[in-house]
This record gives C-alpha cells, structure tokens and sequence, in this order.
C-alpha cells in the first residue's frame, strides 16, 4: 500500500469493536487527518497483512468509507481516497446545517422532561468547559448534545444522513485554524438559545437556531465564507 506519510493501526485498540469497525475508524481517521492523502492507493491485501487480519474487515471498512464519499474505486486503479476540495466542503456543510435544523425542529416536537434535563446539564458542563477554555472538554459535550437531538429527533434517515456527513464536517474543522477563545461564549449562548426553543416547544424556532448556529461554526472554522446572519 503507497501511503504519503506513516501512520498507526491498531485492531486491538477496543476488543468490544469488531475488527471491520476498529478498521475503518482508523482509516477514517487517517484519511481526515491528512495521514492519507488524496488520490493515494489503498491495497486491501496490504492493509489486511499490516494489520495482521483477514481482508474481509478490511472490504467491509473500505466499502463503509466508498459510501461515504471517502474512498473510490477507479478502474485499472483500485481503491484511492477521495479528493475533497474546500467547495465539496462548503456545499456538504450547508447540506448538514440544514439537517441539524431539521433534527432539532423534529426534537422540539419530541423532547420529554428527561432529554431537556439531559441537555440543560449539558449546558452545565459547556459553561465550566468555555470559562476554562476546556476544547477538549467542549468537544465531547458538544458531540453528546447534538447526538441528543439527533435521538430525540427519532427519525434513523436523518440520523444516518448526519453520522455520513460527520466525516466531512472533521475534514473540514481539521483543516482550519479552528475556534478561537472569542468564539467560545458565543457558541455557549448559541446552545442555549437553542434549548430555549426546545422548552418553547417551538419547531420554527429550534431549526433557525440550529441552522444558524451550525452555519456561524462553519464560518468560523473557515469551511464557509462571509458572515452568517443572525437568527431570529
């Protein structure tokens, strides 16, 4: 396998993962990383044997990563990783903004006593993560309030169409400068406005805030040019 720079795959990393999961999250990782570059040739013989597996986890990860855009298969060229150029990018970002406003509108409709409790303390921890600017800690947060919505929205299309997207959503916010200390209390006060709308039972409301808040980041993060709008 011809890679552009070294990187490290692990089977063992999880033993509750099977070995075509632990696969293809570490090529997808790599592959977000920039560790696989694009157009570099990915040989499911050679991966299989440094990996120390079968081929078959591995053709199940490779053809995981063809549906997501991630790799193609060219004739007389095999399997290669995709190029994706800062346009697919921004495109696939408004896609996914308008998504995110779906789920949270289907949410607000959806959301019992618990699953606000669940995300009100969710605020909490985002509030202690922004005051010590925690990134990491923001980060898991974050990937836990809108895998909330996501659940609450009870719709499995528009979850799997979101978890496809999120690949592209990482390639996108690791090629970037990323957020800066500034942003930080905005985005918390994007969060909760959004939650507002949940407690209004406001369908309206929570997609043009989720919308609007998914487009800022994007903006933000330099996936999307100019200045988002604000909402109302």
């Amino acid at each position: 396998m011809a890679a552009p720079s070294p990187f490290t795959l692990n089977p063992a990393e999880d033993e509750t993962l099977s070995l075509g999961e632990q696969a293809f999250r570490q090529l997808r990782d790599a592959i977000i990383r920039g560790a696989l570059a694009a157009g570099s040739k990915i040989s499911e013989r050679g991966l299989a044997a440094r990996l120390g597996i079968s081929a078959q986890p591995v053709r199940e990860a490779l053809r995981r990563l063809e549906r997501e855009g991630l790799v193609v298969t060219l004739p007389r060229s095999g399997t290669v990783v995709a190029e994706v150029g800062p346009g697919q990018l921004a495109e696939l970002g408004r896609i996914r903004a308008a998504l995110e406003g779906v789920a949270a509108a289907l949410a607000a409709e959806r959301l019992d006593g618990a699953g606000l409790a669940a995300l009100t303390a969710l605020l909490r921890r985002m509030e202690a993560a922004t005051l010590a600017a925690d990134h990491a800690a923001l980060d898991a947060a974050n990937e836990e309030y809108h895998a909330l919505i996501h659940a609450a929205a009870g719709n499995g299309f528009l979850a799997r169409s979101l978890a496809s997207l999120r690949a592209y959503d990482q390639a996108g916010t690791h090629r970037a400068v990323g957020s800066t200390p500034r942003d930080l209390p905005k985005s918390l006060a994007e969060h909760r406005s959004i939650v507002a709308a949940f407690r209004r039972r406001d369908p309206g409301l929570a997609e043009a805030r989720m919308r609007q808040h998914v487009l800022r980041s994007l903006v933000t993060n330099g996936v999307l040019p100019g200045a988002a709008k604000k909402s109302r």
